[in-house]
């Protein structure tokens, strides 16, 4: 049995993922959890082999704290079941270390399959993720600079698009003030915007927010 840890806010998606694989012949869902920083525990108390998680869970600051998940996790496989827009968060959670994304819209078979697939070694994304990824992989430094953003630039534009200010971001991500104005900065040139309301009007054009 391949067990998982799901972790997520909405009580609703444990029970419906939860009773989804109640009787499936290869998926436990042996742990629930509500916050990321429930997470460490849960994978320390039991033999998880699949974190399906959400990137917007409660506690979950920044894909940088993935990535230590799984440094110090190794034996689990790391797998982001969220609504955030696939083509904007899946190349930057896969070259993080994630083994497999699965857009909420999805069929829960869907999960499932991917669940047995990342278990098997295999890192699961879309055919259009795949191109996107090959793409960036061709682009030089300076092509990169205007058509990708990175997952800090990311990062930042969340927080400011949810109203916070420069230092209330520095705080929450551990990074000086003047680090956040430097991002903030680079996000309004490659998004081609001169002030913040553009900035956070054309970060929901693109669905990046």
């Amino acid at each position: 049995m391949i067990n998982v840890c799901l972790a997520d806010n909405f009580p609703v998606v444990h029970f419906g993922v939860k009773a989804y694989f109640k009787d499936h012949p290869e998926i436990n869902v042996v742990s629930n959890v509500g916050s990321f920083f429930m997470v460490p525990d849960a994978l320390r108390n039991k033999e998880i082999n699949v974190l399906v998680i959400d990137l917007e869970l409660d506690g979950l600051k920044s894909i940088y704290e993935l990535k230590a998940i799984i440094k110090n996790f190794p034996e689990t496989k790391v797998l982001v079941f969220t609504n955030l827009n696939e083509q904007i968060y899946a190349p930057n959670a896969i070259k993080s270390g994630v083994s497999g994304y699965v857009h909420k819209s999805a069929k829960l078979e869907t999960l499932g399959t991917t669940i047995i697939r990342v278990h098997q070694g295999l890192i699961m994304m879309s055919e259009s993720i795949k191109k996107n990824l090959a793409l960036i992989a061709k682009q030089n430094k300076s092509e990169r600079l205007y058509r990708k953003l990175s997952n800090r630039e990311i990062e930042v534009l969340r927080y400011l698009c949810d109203g916070k200010k420069n230092n209330e971001v520095s705080k929450i991500l551990g990074l000086n003030e003047k680090t956040i104005s430097t991002y903030k900065l680079r996000l309004l040139q490659k998004l081609n915007v001169t002030n913040l309301v553009d900035l956070v009007n054309k970060a929901k054009t693109l669905d990046i927010v």
